[in-house]
């Protein structure tokens, strides 16, 4: 009974596979580990402040899903982007993008990443919300229940869902980074635990977490369907039913965020039952991973969790690179917060 109260104390640690590396995000810090060409592992410590620590109100139940939702986004594409820096892997901007910053005056890699989050968003209103109305649309001509139809639009929005991550899981590269979420979980586990951080006991875990961002994906579309049909505007005129949806995902997208916790924190048979589906489509995006990669995320951990060890000196770009995962364990004294590369900005709740 102390070991369980002990680890109900421990705080969520959260996670991300990104090129050839895993983040870790503690209370404090997140930390990118990236295994690079040469064997060694490159990794970034950023001190962290949560948005409700700020403004509490962000911190709210159903709020902070609504919050999160949108700063992962957003956070995402700036550690895959940053993941591809501290790989080194430089590449010759497009035409189109020196247009780019010629004409607007900014950076680049900003245009770049501001650019694929504005497509990422529009790919997913196309493919999750347009494209299913649209078939529901053509239903509607044979099908008179609302319930029947919205109900087929979910089963089609999930079926798309279902066929992008298998075919993404399908590319070499995206697999690799498939791998990186199962050693992400894999040391999530390890640590929830209380074992050592090794690549022999987080080994011995599951690749799939009941708080992975894939579950709460199956959670919200399973939510959609109920919100849509008895909320949402089911009549003929097809912008409304559209954009009725769209003003409703962020009600679907708070509730699913407290569902999603509340299922990982507790283990009833119910409660297994009702995370059952998300875990299992957690085998698409989540693979079996090398030990190496095991160990770039046990690196992400221990420096999220305490800070970059006093013998690591970061260099002008803020990286510490490492031979081995053992160098990421913290001392007995505390680390220099002070040696940390500037404070990140607000990115979570």
């Amino acid at each position: 009974m102390k070991i369980k109260q002990e680890k109900e104390k421990q705080p969520d640690i959260g996670g991300q596979a990104v090129m050839e590396g895993v983040m870790m995000k503690s209370p404090t810090a997140i930390a990118v580990s990236v295994r690079r060409t040469d064997g060694r592992i490159a990794v970034k410590h950023t001190p962290y402040t949560p948005l409700s620590k700020k403004h509490p109100w962000m911190g709210w139940p159903f709020i902070r899903g609504i919050i999160n939702m949108g700063v992962m986004l957003s956070m995402g594409m700036k550690t895959i982007r940053l993941s591809a820096d501290m790989m080194e892997m430089e590449e010759e901007p497009t035409k189109f993008e020196l247009w780019l910053s010629k004409k607007l005056g900014k950076g680049i890699d900003k245009i770049v990443m501001y650019t694929a989050v504005v497509l990422a968003v529009i790919l997913a209103v196309g493919l999750f919300f347009a494209l299913p109305q649209a078939i529901g649309a053509w239903l509607r001509s044979f099908i008179g229940s609302k319930t029947i139809v919205n109900l087929l639009e979910a089963l089609i929005r999930m079926t798309i869902l279902l066929a992008y991550m298998a075919f993404c899981g399908a590319i070499p590269e995206i697999k690799r980074t498939f791998m990186y979420h199962g050693a992400e979980h894999k040391t999530v586990y390890c640590h929830e635990h209380g074992e050592p951080l090794t690549p022999e006991n987080a080994e011995k875990f599951s690749s799939l977490h009941p708080r992975c961002g894939t579950s709460f994906l199956v959670i919200v579309f399973v939510l959609a369907f109920l919100v849509y049909t008895v909320c949402a505007y089911n009549g003929p005129v097809y912008i409304w039913r559209l954009l009725s949806r769209l003003a409703l995902l962020p009600l679907v997208a708070g509730v699913s965020f407290e569902m999603l916790k509340g299922l990982a924190h507790h283990d009833a048979k119910w409660v297994r039952a009702l995370r059952w589906p998300g875990m299992q489509v957690q085998r698409l995006t989540t693979k079996k991973p090398d030990p190496d990669m095991i160990e770039v995320a046990i690196c992400s951990m221990n420096i999220a969790l305490h800070g970059l060890p006093r013998r690591l000196i970061p260099d002008e770009k803020g990286l510490v690179y490492l031979s081995s995962y053992t160098e990421s364990e913290p001392e007995d004294e505390p680390p220099d917060e002070a040696r940390s590369i500037e404070p990140s900005p607000d990115n979570d709740c």
